[in-house]
């Protein structure tokens, strides 16, 4: 959505017509439950201003979050929106830093990633 300014409909059947179809068609992944999918973005658009608030203090007090890689900030976002409808925060925080090492095999992000996603845990969930 970032990226492209999309709206959220737009980027659910793109998700839906062809990047679900694709992962099916190579027989890696399993369809998409797009109703939780749906549940995620709309969540991160409600919320996001609390979202980046909140991502915005669990990095380095030098950063800002344009400083933070496009998908590195995605993911945060989404994993965030994961923790506010109560996903277990151990779910989130794996499931979320496998995403990211499938974007950043190197590790360096993937160490940020894991410390950002505990303190929003720990963040979002204290609230």
């Amino acid at each position: 959505m970032e990226a492209n300014n999309n709206s959220i409909q737009k980027v659910l059947l793109e998700f839906e017509k062809h990047r679900d179809v694709e992962n099916q068609d190579i027989d890696f992944y399993s369809k998409a439950d797009l109703i939780f999918l749906r549940k995620i973005i709309e969540t991160t658009f409600k919320n996001q201003e609390t979202i980046d608030k909140n991502i915005t203090q669990s990095i380095k007090k030098d950063w800002t979050m344009d400083r933070i890689d496009p998908t590195l900030r995605a993911i945060f976002r989404a994993a965030a929106a994961e923790f506010i409808i109560q996903t277990p925060p151990k779910i989130v925080i794996s499931e979320f830093l496998e995403i990211a090492k499938s974007f950043f095999p190197n590790g360096k992000e993937c160490k940020l990633a894991n410390g950002v996603l505990d303190k929003l845990a720990t963040q979002i969930l204290s609230t």
